[in-house]
């Protein structure tokens, strides 16, 4: 395949990306592999190669359609294209990029006839997409805010899993089950015609989420509660908690079904929002009075803060201490982490990331589908290699 050839193919994504059609840099890497693969003489072999790896809904064919069409459409044969080709150069040479969008190729096909219909034009969609999951939380204006919402709500959590010391009935199971075996041989006088077989049950691991909502954690505070009500609504046994200069429990508020009423009256139960930072004092509180409720059979706990702790910090390092060890993964997510140039050095926070696995970032939409995926693939041992390695990176 010509180096020009290969240019076309690249205007050719982009013209499907400005008519609102999303094609990853995976996709194109494929679509350009199997153009090695086919006779590029032939053209259906070449549309559809493009369907199959460039064409993510079936809604969308029509769309792309009218786009392969009217770009790799045959040129008129005038003279000046044969004196060109007796010259022997090349046919391939770069088109120049056009503006696709829904209404102008729709436009370019419609008939008299055809029924007239409501087009929205989604033109930029991906790349506005894109752009939105890498801004900070800080930075949203009202309407990215909004739309960041909805983002999160329909976001999928999952946690990993764990073995539990019951045992449920399986054939394919690695365990004996004597028991059974001897009851089952007990209805033919003895006599074992089969054997019972069972394994140990598996349970998803319980999630603890630990926000600070203090002043300086104001402009991340309402998306960390929309984060709540969303993993909330994912997945089983999960406790949250916020905390300024007290610790206050909004589990209950954030079951509601109504996501404004939820986070409405998780926010009226806290009585010291964008207040003062006592770090180590809220700690102390969950250690106390809840964390043998909640804490049991290997949860993971997630603490989200900026580390500025007004209280006494020899106070957080105890505490810290003491979590560390009662739960089975202690994750920190800090949101001027996703800044080049933070280093961990205030003295809460540095008190603290000696007891932590996990130190992540938390200030737009890309660093929580990475969190989702670190939940899901939590080992079987609590890990430090990922806090050690970011702390060494920002050295």
């Amino acid at each position: 395949m010509s180096s020009l050839f290969f240019e076309n193919t690249v205007v050719f994504a982009q013209a499907l990306r400005q008519a609102g059609l999303p094609v990853s840099l995976q996709q194109m890497a494929d679509f350009d592999r199997a153009l090695t693969l086919i006779d590029l003489g032939r053209r259906e072999q070449v549309y559809y190669a493009a369907r199959g790896l460039l064409l993510n809904r079936r809604e969308n064919l029509r769309l792309f359609d009218l786009i392969f069409n009217r770009f790799w459409r045959v040129p008129p044969a005038d003279s000046s294209r044969r004196r060109a080709a007796a010259a022997g150069q090349s046919n391939h040479r770069p088109k120049k990029p056009q503006t696709f969008t829904i209404a102008t190729l729709m436009a370019a096909k419609a008939r008299a006839t055809d029924e007239e219909i409501e087009i929205t034009d989604k033109s930029a969609t991906f790349s506005s997409l894109e752009v939105l999951r890498r801004k900070d939380f800080s930075e949203l204006t009202p309407e990215e805010l909004d739309a960041v919402k909805r983002l999160i709500q329909q976001m999928q959590w999952q946690v990993s899993l764990r073995q539990t010391r019951r045992r449920v009935a399986d054939p394919g199971g690695e365990l004996l089950h004597l028991r059974q075996t001897l009851r089952t041989a007990a209805k033919y006088g003895g006599v074992p015609l089969g054997l019972a077989w069972q394994r140990k049950k598996i349970k998803q691991r319980a999630l603890v989420l630990i926000a600070d909502v203090s002043g300086s954690m104001e402009k991340y505070a309402r998306l960390v509660l929309q984060f709540f009500y969303s993993v909330s609504h994912s997945l089983k046994n999960v406790e949250c908690f916020v905390f300024g200069t007290r610790l206050t429990r909004i589990t209950p508020q954030l079951r509601l079904k109504n996501i404004d009423r939820a986070l409405d009256e998780a926010a009226r139960e806290v009585a010291d929002w964008s207040g003062g930072t006592r770090i180590g004092d809220s700690l102390k509180s969950f250690n106390q009075h809840w964390s043998r409720r909640v804490l049991r059979r290997g949860a993971v706990v997630v603490i989200i803060s900026d580390g500025w702790e007004r209280g006494d910090v020899a106070g957080l390092k105890r505490e810290m201490r003491y979590l560390h060890h009662r739960c089975y993964r202690l994750i920190w997510l800090n949101p001027l982490l996703g800044k080049a140039t933070y280093r961990p050095l205030v003295e809460g926070m540095a008190a603290a990331l000696p007891f932590v696995d996990d130190f992540l970032p938390i200030h737009n939409l890309q660093s929580l589908a990475a969190l989702a995926g670190h939940l899901g693939a939590l080992g079987q041992r609590r890990g430090t290699g990922s806090r050690k390695q970011e702390v060494r990176s920002r050295k």
